[in-house]
């Protein structure tokens, strides 16, 4: 592999004019530039990233922790946010801690060694020692989705509990008064703001005194929520709807109530969250709460760059609004 000192003996210059010229830290003439720039051609020189790293204190990296790879709500922000980057020159490092916060406090030193200007962060549930950990790296961080006790950091989020309140108003719209509800994990503060919009449509309706007998959680896979929706078809009251606190556990949910032989919106109306792409070509297609992904992306990388380029000290928390997507799995409740 070639060094700069190589280059540097092919241009017939000093080492410190080709750092000049690959850095662009002073200006060098015409000439002297034009050789340096094919020796480097000819050599096939590739600047080193970490030498100049530590002379820019900068590795035009940024850092991203998720905690389920699978899930396509995440790599749908994770497509966003890798554009949005590689758009303003900076490369992304990603590191998938499948929700396990020891993992997830492995890969925060992990990036932590490899320099990285900033970081974004979707962090796992469960995990006390997050804060303590973020305020260790002293580094630009947004959190994603998902809260910390950290007024250091800025946060972008969707307002989880207005989702679940328009998909409980949008059932109960229908006619529908029994209403289950499928959460995600618990624990998990966008999970237990969902179903608290749920609690709080019901309430309004006045049914806030079954709300307790008419919960089940489904770990946000779609394995939870195929086994809870089989739960609750097997109670003896089966409720004419269910809110589902995420798209993946809604698929899972239809293909329970498949086997069951339901037809989906016939027999039961299904509402799911998140809005990823698949949801559109469920069959039935999946009537869900749509979060602004693309804006959630942009909005995480923007406020990231603005600490790094030093435009913002402040922490800034950014809430937005979801939408309600209807399509085919909800229907009016009553005979067809």
């Amino acid at each position: 592999m070639a060094t700069i000192k190589d280059v540097a003996l092919r241009a017939g210059v000093s080492v410190t004019t080709v750092s000049h010229v690959v850095n662009g830290t002073r200006a060098v003439s015409p000439e002297g530039r034009a050789r340096v720039e094919d020796a480097i051609r000819a050599l096939g020189y590739v600047p080193s990233a970490v030498a100049r790293s530590l002379k820019s204190n900068s590795t035009r990296t940024v850092g991203m922790l998720i905690p389920n790879s699978s899930n396509p709500y995440f790599a749908e922000i994770v497509r966003v946010v890798e554009d949005r980057c590689f758009g303003a020159g900076y490369a992304l490092v990603l590191c998938n801690t499948d929700d396990e916060p020891q993992r997830q406090g492995v890969y925060l030193q992990v990036l932590a060694q490899r320099r990285i200007d900033g970081l974004i962060v979707v962090s796992s549930g469960g995990d006390a020692s997050l804060p303590a950990l973020l305020a260790g790296l002293r580094m630009p961080t947004v959190l994603v989705d998902r809260e910390v006790e950290d007024p250091a950091c800025d946060l972008v989020e969707t307002a989880h509990m207005q989702g679940g309140l328009l998909a409980t108003r949008h059932l109960l719209s229908l006619g529908h008064r029994r209403i289950a509800c499928i959460g995600g994990p618990t624990g998990l503060a966008p999970s237990e703001q969902r179903i608290d919009g749920w609690r709080m449509a019901l309430a309004e309706a006045g049914h806030s005194a079954t709300s307790a007998a008419l919960l089940w959680h489904g770990g946000f896979t779609p394995q939870g929520g195929y086994e809870a929706m089989h739960a609750i078809l097997r109670t003896a009251e089966r409720p004419s709807a269910v809110f589902v606190g995420n798209d993946l556990m809604a698929m899972g949910a239809l293909r329970a109530a498949h086997e069951c032989g339901l037809r989906v919106p016939d027999d039961m109306s299904l509402v799911g969250f998140d809005d990823i792409e698949l949801s559109a070509y469920a069959s039935p297609p999946l009537t869900t709460v749509a979060q602004p992904k693309a804006r959630i992306g942009a909005l995480a990388v923007d406020m990231l760059l603005e600490r790094i380029d030093g435009r913002r000290q402040i922490g800034r928390k950014v809430l937005l609004q979801p939408e309600l997507r209807v399509r085919d799995s909800t229907a009016r409740f009553g005979p067809s």
